[in-house]
C-alpha cells in the first residue's frame, strides 16, 4: 500500500511540475538545436560543405569524354570574271562535332578526386568541431540562468526574513527594547538587501539575454528556460584520469580526425603536381560538314561531299617548365610538414584542455564540498542568532554579522554547486557523452 501511494505522489508531482512548464520553456536540448539552425558559422560551414560537395562532382567528370560542337555560316563575293559584270555571290556553312578524353595522366585526376573527396569528410568534421563549440557555449550559459534564477530566490527569501525582522525591531522600538540605532542598521541592511535583489534580478537579465544571443535567438522578456531535476548533492567524488579521457577523446573528437584528414589532402598536393613531370596522353575524334552554294547538285549531295570524320591521339610531353613543377613539389612538402605541425598541435590543445578540465573538477569537488560545510556552519550561527536577536539578548551588529555570513555562505554554495555540474560535464564532453541535463 505504501508504494502505491507513493508511486501516486510521484505522479502528482510530475504533473505538477509539467503543468508549472510552458510548452514554450526553453530546455537545454531544445536551446542547443534551435542554435545549431540560426548559429552563423555552423551555417557557413554546411555552405562550405556543399561546395566541397559541387567541387568532387565537377572533378570527377573529367574522366568522361568531353564534347562540343558548332556551327558556321559565312557569305562571301568575288569579281565575275566569267564575262559578267558585277560580283558574284556565295554562302556556305560549316558544321562540327568535337570529343576528346585523357587517357593517361599519371593518376593527376585520381589524385584529385581522392583529395576532393577529403575536402567533403573535413568541412563534416569541421561542422561537427564547431557544434560542438557551441554545445559548450550554451551549456555554460544555460548553467548561469539556473544559478542566477536560485540567487534571484535567495534574495526574495532573505529580504522577506529581514523585512520581519525590521517589523519586530520597529515593536521593539516602541517598547524602549532596542536602541534607535539598532534599529537604523536593521532598516539600513532591509535596503542593501532590496538593492541586492534589483541587482540579482538585473544579472538574471543579462545571463539571458547572453544565453538567446549565443543562440542568435531575438531578445524577447517571454524567454524561459526549464528547470532540470538536478541531484541534490552533486558531487560524485570522481578521481579523473587524465589518460584514459585523453585517450578516448583522441578516438572520437572531430578535431583530431580533421588535422589528419587535413594532412592527408596536403600529402595528395604532392602527388598531383608529380604528375606534371610525365606525359599526358589523351584521345580526340572529330566530325565536320561543310555546305556552299557554289557547289552543283542537291543540299544534301552537297553536305555529303563536304563530310569529313578525324580521329587521333594527342601526347603532351614535358620537358622545361620553368621549375614550376619543381616548385609546386617543394611547397607541397613544405606543406605536409605545416600540416604534421598542425596535428601535433591540435593533439597537444586537446590534452592540456583534457588536464584543464580535470583539475577543474578536483578543485570543484573540494570547493562544493568546503561551501557546504561552510554554509552548514552558518545556517546554525544565522538560527542562533536570529532567536537571540527576537528573545534581545544580542544587538543588531551581531544579528547582521551572521546574517551577513549566511548570505555570503548560500551564494558561494550556488556558485561552487554549479562550477561543480559544469566541471562534470566538460569531463563528460571529452568522453564522447551527450550534453544533457
Amino acid at each position: 500500500m505504501k508504494k502505491v501511494v507513493l508511486i501516486f505522489c510521484a505522479y502528482l508531482l510530475i504533473i505538477s511540475k509539467v503543468r508549472g512548464q510552458s510548452k514554450d520553456d526553453w530546455s537545454l536540448e531544445k536551446c542547443i538545436d534551435y542554435a545549431y539552425t540560426q548559429n552563423i558559422s555552423i551555417r557557413k560551414n554546411e555552405l562550405a560543405i556543399t561546395r566541397s560537395e559541387k567541387s568532387a562532382e565537377q572533378i570527377r567528370a573529367q574522366r568522361f569524354p568531353s564534347a562540343g560542337a558548332s556551327v558556321n555560316h559565312s557569305f562571301s563575293w568575288t569579281k565575275n570574271t566569267s564575262g559578267g559584270s558585277g560580283f558574284m555571290g556565295y554562302n556556305g556553312t560549316n558544321y562540327s562535332l568535337n570529343s576528346d578524353i585523357v587517357l593517361f595522366g599519371a593518376s593527376k585526376i585520381t589524385n584529385l578526386i581522392k583529395q576532393a573527396d577529403l575536402n567533403v569528410q573535413s568541412g563534416t568534421l569541421t561542422l561537427e568541431t564547431t557544434k560542438e563549440s557551441v554545445s559548450l557555449s550554451i551549456l555554460d550559459a544555460f548553467l548561469q540562468v539556473l544559478y542566477a534564477e536560485e540567487q534571484v530566490k535567495n534574495s526574495e527569501r532573505q529580504l522577506e526574513s529581514t523585512n520581519e525582522q525590521v517589523k519586530l525591531a520597529n515593536e521593539r522600538l516602541n517598547l524602549k527594547g532596542i536602541s534607535r540605532a539598532d534599529y537604523a542598521q536593521l532598516v539600513s541592511q532591509l535596503a542593501k538587501e532590496k538593492l541586492t535583489l534589483a541587482n540579482s534580478k538585473n544579472q538574471l537579465s543579462l545571463v539571458k539575454i547572453n544565453l538567446m544571443q549565443l543562440m542568435e535567438l531575438p531578445v524577447s522578456d517571454s524567454f524561459n528556460i526549464v528547470h532540470p531535476v538536478l541531484p541534490e548533492t552533486p558531487n560524485q567524488n570522481r578521481v579523473p584520469d587524465v589518460r584514459k579521457i585523453y585517450e578516448t577523446a583522441l578516438s572520437i573528437k572531430p578535431q583530431i580526425r580533421n588535422a589528419s584528414i587535413n594532412k592527408d589532402i596536403i600529402e595528395l598536393d604532392e602527388k598531383v603536381a608529380k604528375a606534371g613531370y610525365f606525359p599526358a596522353l589523351s584521345a580526340n575524334a572529330g566530325l565536320s560538314n561543310s555546305y556552299s552554294d557554289n557547289f552543283s547538285g542537291s543540299y544534301f549531295g552537297k553536305a555529303t561531299d563536304g563530310l569529313h570524320v578525324s580521329a587521333g591521339l594527342s601526347l603532351s610531353i614535358p620537358i622545361y617548365q620553368k621549375k614550376q613543377v619543381k616548385t609546386s613539389i617543394a611547397i607541397a612538402k613544405i606543406g605536409y610538414s605545416d600540416a604534421e605541425l598542425d596535428e601535433i598541435n591540435t593533439r597537444n590543445e586537446l590534452r592540456k584542455n583534457i588536464e584543464q578540465a580535470c583539475q577543474d573538477l578536483v578543485a570543484a569537488q573540494v570547493e562544493y564540498e568546503a561551501s557546504v560545510e561552510s554554509y552548514k556552519a552558518n545556517v546554525e550561527s544565522a538560527m542562533q542568532s536570529d532567536e537571540k536577536f527576537r528573545q534581545g539578548m544580542i544587538n543588531s551588529v551581531d544579528y547582521l554579522v551572521a546574517k551577513t555570513s549566511l548570505i555570503a555562505a548560500e551564494s558561494q554554495l550556488l556558485q561552487s554547486k554549479y562550477n561543480l555540474i559544469f566541471a562534470y560535464k566538460t569531463l563528460d564532453f571529452y568522453s564522447g557523452i551527450p550534453i544533457v541535463l
